[in-house]
């Protein structure tokens, strides 16, 4: 009766510690070595510098955040793009890349739970008799069985928090990459858009220098006959043949560039050229008016900056993880089953055993690898926030350079557009007073020359524009509508 009590109390001894030794560590619990995260300082401008002279514009309502290409209002460019966003292959890359990263962050998530494991087993062992005369059956007597089935529990208590800054950690490589999968998407469909609008312009001038050719052709027909009739000379038909096949070697010229750019836009899709062909169309989509927004707003919403601040973050937890490698580990650890020689009585009360109790391990003396490791994390961290800094840096340039390109290419616009048009009306002068036999053929090439020249110039502004337009919404984050999603990882 008297070692029952005594068992008994000893028992509820035990499980008393075992639960102060549990609830200190759920205390300590509370406390996590290590700097708290706080996002670097960036002093934005209030305003961007070539931000003067810009109208302010909202795009349409209807149009879907992030969609920013449908600011050209081409359904086909619409279709590309979607396409693009369902089957490129970089973009899938970079998507399985996140999900890794999320997977990561379950098995950070997963250690804060306990360990659980079962076996069950049997083995059969044998040991000798020491003596060579034994006979067989004596050997094969010493033959055992041995039955065992064992559950095991064990928990690490995050006491100085390497747990919580690991996860951490992990959340903030997890965010940093849905944020990569972003601007990697957003470099592509930028890609993808610029690649459409220079065809289109293409097109375009394709049916300049179409209609070119039929006017030389029409040139040269009027002077091979004026030269039959002995009006013009043989040096007016042999500058009108020049002109001509000049034209039209311009005119294949485009054919391959069209193909580069169709060819492009196929592989963005994830499809084989072969496979992938666009139709001439009559028109080019218009400018858009870009709302261009205050740069704090911007920062928020451009995807290479979020991901380079959210790599700042997963450095500032992996410091609090090197610096919780100085104290010790605690396990708790609880182990229990059965062990019997005989399968008849295996799973019976005196054939058990258990054990519990807790283990702290600590590293005493590591010849300064420990503290090396912090040097290395905050080394790292100084590094990601340099580049932070250095990735909001070129940001700024990114979007005052394309901000100045597009005022520039639109004052440019307005002047070529006027040269152009003084260049029609010379070309219509001259040409009248050529069939009224004032002027020499020679007077008519140079002027055609001058006006097919601001013909394609135009043309060739107007791509610029359309591209500009293309990179400066890129580098304002593409879309509008405030902040860039970053879900909180799984």
């Amino acid at each position: 009766m008297t070692c029952q009590m005594a068992t008994v109390r000893g028992s509820r001894r035990l499980n008393l510690s075992l639960s102060a030794l549990m609830f200190s560590g759920l205390l300590l619990g509370g406390c996590a070595v290590g700097p708290d995260y706080q996002r670097p300082e960036i002093a934005p401008p209030a305003q961007f510098k070539a931000a003067q002279g810009w109208r302010q514009a909202q795009p349409s309502d209807a149009l879907a955040r992030g969609a920013w290409w449908e600011l050209y209002g081409d359904a086909q460019l619409n279709g590309l793009v979607e396409r693009l966003n369902r089957s490129n292959q970089t973009v899938a890359q970079y998507e399985a890349q996140y999900r890794q990263a999320q997977a990561l962050v379950k098995s950070a998530r997963g250690a804060f739970f306990p360990t659980v494991d079962l076996s069950a087993g049997k083995t059969r062992s044998a040991q000798g008799a020491g003596s060579s005369s034994s006979s067989l059956s004596s050997a094969s007597s010493g033959i055992r069985n041995t039955y065992s089935t064992q559950a095991s529990v064990s928990w690490e208590a995050d006491v100085w928090g390497k747990l919580r800054r690991g996860l951490e950690a992990d959340k903030g490589s997890a965010q940093a990459s849905l944020a990569d999968l972003a601007a990697m998407r957003l470099s592509l469909q930028s890609e993808l858009v610029q690649n459409y609008l220079q065809l289109r312009v293409i097109d375009q001038q394709k049916r300049l220098l179409q209609a070119t050719v039929e006017a030389y052709q029409r040139s040269l027909t009027m002077t091979q006959n004026q030269y039959k009739a002995g009006v013009s000379g043989a040096d007016a038909v042999a500058q009108a043949q020049t002109q001509l096949r000049t034209t039209q070697a311009d005119l294949v010229d485009l054919a391959w560039q069209r193909a580069q750019y169709e060819n492009a836009i196929a592989v963005l899709m994830g499809v084989t050229p072969a496979d992938f062909s666009l139709a001439e169309t009559d028109s080019i989509p218009a400018l858009p008016q870009i709302p261009v927004q205050v740069p704090s707003q911007w920062l928020e919403r451009r995807p290479d900056i979020a991901a380079a601040e959210r790599s700042v973050m997963a450095a500032n937890a992996n410091i609090g993880v090197a610096k919780s490698a100085y104290y010790p580990d605690l396990t708790l650890s609880l182990s229990g089953g059965y062990s019997s020689s005989t399968f008849a009585n295996w799973l019976t009360l005196p054939n058990r055993f258990w054990s519990v109790g807790p283990q702290l391990a600590g590293t005493l003396f590591d010849g300064g690898q420990r503290s090396a490791e912090v040097d290395r994390t905050e080394a790292v961290y100084d590094q990601t926030v340099a580049q932070y800094r250095q990735t909001v840096l070129n940001g700024f340039q990114e979007v005052e350079n394309y901000m100045v390109q597009l005022k520039v290419y639109e004052d440019e616009a307005q002047v070529r557009q006027q040269a152009l048009e003084s260049a029609r009306e010379s070309l219509r002068l001259t040409t009248n007073q050529y069939k009224a036999g004032l002027i020499a053929y020679l007077d008519v090439v140079t002027v055609q020359a001058t006006a097919l020249s601001n013909e394609r110039t135009v043309l060739n502004v107007l791509q610029s524009r359309l591209v500009a337009s293309v990179q400066l919404i890129a580098a304002l984050g593409g879309g509008w509508g405030g902040q860039m999603d970053l879900v909180d990882t799984p």
